[in-house]
């Protein structure tokens, strides 16, 4: 295993950093200090060829600029809260709306938007890095200051594991993620239609036209968004479904059967490569997200244009708008008390 860092630009909070985290086995992971961004997954494909596998930019101009949050830290909330508001211990508070009267990731800037601290980590069987930041009280509208601590380490069993913890000093609410977009034949490779996808889900969380939980389960037997046994995501991507129709393509909170970081929550195959990416997490839930709003004017690594479906993100977190539905898992954090959530991203060949 290896661990090295360089420079990547600079912007006015300081300098960026990139550090490049090397399983020994074939997978090799590039991070910035800004917004803790994953900038690049390396790993070989079955004949060896070794390919880079999320969207992101060549240089830091690009993640500067106007981007769907490529490899971010999402925070404070991932997903969506209806109407930029909630209400916690008899307190309403109102939030920044960046996606018509409601909030997406968090607000205008989010986390994936600043510069965070950073410092290497070396442990015996993994190496990685770990990125702070203090989001001060009502940021973006969210109360409390809040210490943030994502940590990236790379093991030699070719598993990317993402871990976050977070303390505030009042009570508030939080839903940390990661916003990698993943293409396993490649960044530049065009759709994702061919890849083959399991989610252990058998409901998502009903929605309205604007994508805001109802409230309600709803099953996903005999829908497109059936995922529990093995099937091409090109086959319903495009189906004439409701669901569907309301996302463009696939953006939807799959609620997990059995949650548990021991549990495989999500699995995708390419079989012209040969790779094979697992998901485990503790979160109760994830997005499937199929990029349905890129459309060829944004420009990423190699000067490649980025086309609608180009990737898929897998988004482990828990509900959408879980601040205004006291039925769903609860998303509040309060002062004594430690937030804490672990992700595995683990790479082969199959």
């Amino acid at each position: 295993m290896q661990l090295t860092s360089h420079p990547f630009g600079d912007t006015e909070e300081g300098d960026v950093r990139k550090y490049c985290l090397s399983s020994g086995a074939g997978l090799e992971v590039d991070i910035i200090d800004f917004g803790g961004i994953v900038t690049a997954i390396r790993f070989p494909d079955s004949v060896g060829e070794i390919n880079d596998l999320v969207l992101g930019f060549d240089d830091l101009s690009g993640y500067l600029g106007e981007h769907p949050s490529f490899g971010e830290i999402i925070g404070r909330y991932g997903n969506r809260i209806g109407n930029a508001k909630f209400t916690l211990e008899d307190t309403e508070y109102h939030l920044q709306a960046n996606l018509g009267p409601h909030t997406l990731h968090g607000g205008l800037r989010g986390f994936g938007r600043y510069l965070w601290k950073s410092k290497e980590i070396s442990l015996e069987n993994a190496v990685g890095v770990e990125v702070t930041r203090v989001s001060p009280d009502m940021e973006e509208g969210f109360p409390g200051n809040l210490h943030v601590r994502v940590r990236y380490m790379v093991d030699a069993d070719n598993r990317l594991t993402i871990t976050y913890l977070a303390t505030t000093d009042a009570p508030t609410v939080l839903n940390l993620t990661n916003h990698t977009y993943f293409n396993l034949r490649g960044h530049d490779s065009g759709d994702i239609f061919d890849h083959e996808l399991v989610i252990n889900a058998s409901r998502i969380t009903a929605v309205d036209d604007d994508l805001i939980p109802t409230g309600t389960l709803q099953a996903v037997a005999g829908t497109p968004l059936d995922f529990r046994t093995r099937k091409k995501i090109g086959g319903g991507i495009r189906a004439e479904h409701p669901l569907i129709r309301l996302g463009h393509g696939y953006d939807h909170n799959f609620v997990l059967d059995n949650p548990g970081a021991d549990h495989c929550a999500a699995r995708v195959w390419d079989a012209v490569s040969g790779r094979i990416m697992e998901v485990f997490t503790d979160e109760p839930a994830v997005q499937l997200y199929t990029s349905n709003w890129l459309d060829g004017s944004l420009i990423g690594k190699g000067g490649f244009a980025y086309q609608k479906h180009a990737a898929l993100c897998l988004e482990t977190q828990h509900f959408p708008d879980s601040p205004n539905h006291p039925e769903f898992p609860s998303t509040a954090l309060y002062p004594g008390d430690a937030y804490r959530s672990r992700t595995v991203y683990a790479f082969s060949i199959g």
